[in-house]
């Protein structure tokens, strides 16, 4: 028998991407608005905690308005050349604010290190007020991207970037209140250090999350032998060969293999025990072909 390749499309749970767009819209608006307030506030008051903040904000723009952007790019639909759309231009976007929280994380603890040897004066109640407006803004904007974040890769990133703007604020605000009760300015650049390693931490998880979707690495949540088993376990199914499971964007996991199946009367039968071994699983594009012996090593 010739092989036989067969595409089943299960179905799947997608993120919504028109509704993350305009929550992303939304929290650009808000961040805005909220960084020029931290970035006045800082200069006058002195802070660096604030103005690390409002720096951090700026890259946050830039990086909402990429994912809005891409947001928005993704949902065109697929052509010839691209069968799968631009879908993956999520990812990429995942990947670049990944990068870029990096650099503000490091370029905050650069900052402090200078601030350590050489403290300035910092007016305390200015930064507690200006923080405490911002932290009221940015818990709204995570708020607003809470839902759906875990289940868009574009999404968890400007999600990451709003948490780290409310750390900011939180930390500014304790500094104020330790500079003001006790006049230790170092508390500024020290709670800076540790907004700094949060943002970092988030970042890099960010970032090795979207490197392995580009890589087309196995999604942690899914065990390919327990993909191997399951297919093997569809009566008919003698082998499974060449099986690969991989994420195509955010929401759609895809997975391909051969099947070693004697009988071709079972074709049907076999194929329809996949489908539903493998929506149990939340893979939702497959792709099997049918072999009546191994054809590739």
């Amino acid at each position: 028998m010739a092989s036989l390749p067969i595409d089943v499309q299960c179905s799947h749970t997608a993120p919504d991407r028109g509704e993350s767009a305009r929550r992303m819209a939304l929290v650009l608006g808000i961040t805005t608005a909220v960084m020029g307030a931290e970035a006045v506030g800082g200069w006058l008051a002195h802070s660096l905690a604030l103005l690390a903040d409002a720096g951090h904000m700026l890259a946050d723009v830039a990086a909402l308005g990429l994912a809005l952007f891409v947001a928005r790019v993704a949902q065109r639909p697929a052509t010839p050349e691209r069968s799968y759309g631009l879908q993956r231009l999520e990812i990429l976007a995942a990947l670049v604010n990944g990068a870029m929280l990096i650099a503000i994380a490091v370029g905050i603890g650069i900052e402090a290190w200078h601030r350590f040897h050489n403290p300035p004066a910092v007016r305390a109640s200015l930064l507690i007020g200006v923080a405490a407006a911002g932290l009221a803004a940015n818990l709204a904007s995570v708020r607003i991207l809470h839902h759906g974040h875990d289940h868009s890769l574009n999404q968890r990133g400007a999600y990451l970037h709003v948490v780290s703007d409310a750390l900011g604020a939180l930390g500014a605000i304790a500094a104020g209140v330790i500079i003001l009760a006790t006049g230790w300015t170092l508390a500024d650049p020290l709670i800076s250090v540790g907004i700094g390693a949060l943002i970092l931490n988030g970042a890099w998880r960010l970032v090795k999350e979207s490197v392995d979707v580009l890589l087309e690495a196995t999604p942690t949540h899914i065990s390919l032998p327990a993909v191997h088993d399951r297919l093997v376990s569809v009566p008919g199914v003698e082998s499974v060969h060449d099986l690969h499971v991989w994420t195509v964007t955010s929401g759609v996991v895809a997975m391909s293999g051969h099947l070693v199946v004697k009988d071709p009367n079972a074709n049907q039968r076999i194929l329809e025990q996949i489908q539903q071994q493998m929506r149990d699983l939340k893979i939702g594009h497959v792709t099997v072909q049918m072999e009546k012996s191994q054809t590739c090593d």
